[in-house]
């Protein structure tokens, strides 16, 4: 039991890994012992968070890329494979929101969030998934949904639709890699300070999302680690693809 969730000898791909949510989960998994490539456009914010596992003892660096294009990730996967020589964790946290009303939507806009949420997320599985099959690596990859993927929120169409889409990828995948020994999970966070839903918490909007929320809180981006850190294990959740964990504070049982 003392080694169920020890990720030693492990290397983590964290996509989205200088977000607020990105940048928890990622430090989660190297307090346990992986070791991490924070990537993310902006260079600056992930050499952060490298800076921050470093200061607590582990082992990280940062990459530049941006998960609309394909020949980025791919430089980026192969200086991490110079790095590390390969990874047995994919976690793919990025995230883009708008709260555009349904009839103002523009297909520019739509294009945008769908590049970054859903066909991001698949070009990065291609990316990093085949190399994983192809070093016969045991792993998982954990991609990060939302309580909108389930049941649509008001003013977040496109992102709901996203993340709704991201569940399919999820179980697709998991079916497609079981063989090869990758775990396909995702996880549904419920309301987190994140980036992407600031700009749609005003005092109303707050006070509905408390009314539908249990425990009557926001999350802390922290309390997405225990999740991440458990699908990444090959010991705790060896038998585990194919599903989605809610940390939404009971968002997703609530009804009136």
């Amino acid at each position: 039991m003392n080694t169920l969730f020890d990720l030693s000898g492990k290397t983590a791909v964290a996509i989205g890994g200088n977000s607020v949510l990105g940048a928890s989960m990622a430090k989660g998994l190297a307090a346990h012992g992986a070791k991490v490539a924070i990537v993310g456009r902006n260079l600056d914010k992930a050499n952060e968070v490298v800076k921050e596992i470093q200061e607590m003892g582990g082992e990280a660096k940062a990459f530049q890329a941006d998960v609309v294009s394909r020949k980025a990730l791919e430089q980026a996967a192969a200086d991490i494979e110079a790095w590390s020589g390969g990874w047995d964790i994919l976690l793919n946290a990025p995230g883009k929101n708008s709260t555009t009303p349904f009839f103002d939507l523009e297909m520019d806009e739509w294009d945008d969030i769908m590049n970054v949420n859903l066909k991001g997320i698949v070009v990065t599985c291609q990316v990093f998934a085949k190399r994983m099959i192809e070093q016969k690596r045991v792993g998982s990859i954990i991609n990060i949904s939302s309580v909108s993927s389930t049941t649509p929120l008001s003013k977040v169409f496109t992102y709901s639709v996203s993340k709704a889409g991201l569940n399919s990828v999820t179980q697709f995948l998991a079916r497609e890699f079981a063989t090869e020994g990758i775990r396909v999970n995702a996880i549904i966070p419920g309301f987190f300070p994140a980036e992407q839903n600031r700009k749609i918490l005003s005092e109303e909007r707050t006070e509905s999302i408390m009314n539908h929320t249990p425990m009557r809180r926001f999350g802390d981006p922290d309390e997405l680690q225990g999740a991440a850190v458990f699908l990444a294990s090959d010991k705790a959740s060896s038998f585990v693809t194919g599903t989605t964990i809610r940390v939404d504070g009971g968002f997703g049982s609530m009804t009136i």
